[in-house]
């Protein structure tokens, strides 16, 4: 089994692989959101952009960045990932709402 630390929120999360990001976060009441992407957010479908999350450790256990990706961040940093569409292949640490 694998596991997310999200480094902001201080908690640490074991998963099942192959789950998204977004729903790991938001299953354990982690707010992904700043005001904008809590009025604003897709559901889940990486049309809005909203669910930014920086990779701080562990890019390798993730899925590679998704098409719709590489359009809505072509300007951030290659650690910058959207977590509707980032797959848990292993562990991580993530950062919610990078600056």
């Amino acid at each position: 089994m694998s596991s997310i630390l999200f480094v902001n929120e201080s908690q640490e999360i074991d998963i099942s692989e192959e789950d998204d990001l977004r729903s790991v976060a938001l299953d354990n009441k982690i707010d992904l959101y700043t005001f904008k992407g809590k009025l604003m957010n897709c559901g889940g479908y990486g049309q809005c952009g909203t669910c930014l999350i920086e990779v701080v450790e562990g890019m390798e256990n993730l899925s590679p960045r998704t098409p719709v990706e590489d359009a809505k961040l072509k300007r951030k940093p290659e650690t910058y990932r959207l977590a509707c569409q980032t797959l848990v292949l292993g562990s991580a640490s993530i950062k919610t709402k990078p600056s």
